[in-house]
């Protein structure tokens, strides 16, 4: 683990939050890549492509999966990675060695085929505290914002609106809509210039380490805050940062919140 920075915080303009890790904790479907390997299946029949078992389908999008968490990991290394763009994931890493037209149906339903696959992927649950740390900021002025890398960030979107979440949140910025991911310092200056704010003013917290504490780094953030979730600590390669502050989760996070702003927000 490593040690937080001995920096004094300063009580927040703004709280930007990571939305996996952060706002939720996610686990993994059981069936969810033969579900959408069936899904799939029936799109290139309709579209008249056979030659494709749903098994192959299945094996295609676990390897595509791989090789996007690789490229991912090394796209934490460049100071202003862009997103992979949804044609990209399908086009290139799912269906690279598909027959052409096969390949066309996919990155024609490539947006919509994304926002199935991190539905049903992925379960998603509010963590502990998350609606009092939104309570307490309101009580405060403070603005919350999310700013998140994603796939399909309308998958998140969704969720906020199933929880009838989406309003207490006064930006959200995710990197297929922006172009761009973390650790890209464009992330959180996106949402700090709607903000009306300085990076300076703000708080970013995230989960992991190469994309989030880094990213806030980058964009000179106020304080610069991680959330232990599972995976912080299992680094791609090793990097000396020390966040501002360290903790377990959103209950740490309003019990920082409310020390730095003298009990307004308790």
């Amino acid at each position: 683990m490593t040690e937080p920075s001995a920096r004094t915080l300063a009580a927040p303009k703004a709280l930007l939050l990571d939305f996996g890790g952060v706002i939720v904790s996610t686990a993994h479907v059981p069936g969810w890549r033969e579900r959408l390997a069936s899904h799939v299946h029936g799109l290139l029949g309709k579209a008249g492509v056979s030659g494709l078992s749903a098994e192959q389908i299945a094996a295609d999008i676990k390897a595509g999966g791989i090789a996007d968490s690789h490229w991912k990991d090394a796209m934490s290394r460049p100071f202003a990675p862009r997103e992979l763009k949804h044609e990209e994931f399908w086009g290139d890493f799912v269906a690279g060695d598909w027959p052409k037209q096969a390949r066309d149906v996919v990155v024609a339903e490539a947006y919509d085929l994304c926002r199935k696959m991190g539905s049903w992927k992925s379960e998603r649950v509010l963590r502990t505290g998350m609606l009092d740390l939104l309570d307490a900021a309101d009580a405060a002025g403070v603005p919350v914002g999310i700013v998140s890398n994603a796939l399909c960030g309308q998958v998140h979107v969704d969720f906020l609106d199933a929880h009838g979440l989406t309003g207490r949140f006064a930006t959200v910025v995710h990197s297929d809509e922006a172009k761009v991911r973390k650790p890209n310092p464009e992330m959180i200056w996106l949402a700090t210039r709607e903000l009306g704010i300085e990076a300076g003013e703000a708080w970013y917290v995230g989960d992991n380490f190469d994309r989030d504490v880094l990213c806030g780094k980058r964009a000179g953030v106020g304080g610069n805050i991680l959330m232990e979730d599972k995976g912080t600590y299992d680094l791609p390669y090793e990097l000396k940062l020390k966040p501002d502050a360290v903790v377990a989760d959103p209950v740490g996070l309003l019990a920082l919140f409310a020390k730095t702003t003298r009990g307004i927000a308790a």
